[in-house]
């Protein structure tokens, strides 16, 4: 039986923490940016994690 292939969009977007939860980049920060206040570019700068609704999802298709 082959190796299962871990995703390679999920590989780029995804990164694991040192408790084991799974980091994410906000949406809605790539264009567009002259419309959107400062506070709120700041906000989505910053990493966030997973929902626990999706992070089942995540974890298989990056195969943990």
């Amino acid at each position: 039986m082959p190796k299962v292939k871990t995703k390679s969009g999920a590989k780029k977007r995804f990164k694991l923490t040192g408790t084991g939860k799974i980091k994410r980049k906000c949406a809605y920060h790539s264009h567009i940016l002259t419309k959107k206040s400062i506070k709120r570019k700041r906000n989505l700068a910053q990493p966030s994690l997973v929902s626990k609704a999706d992070e089942a999802n995540v974890r298989a298709m990056l195969q943990i």
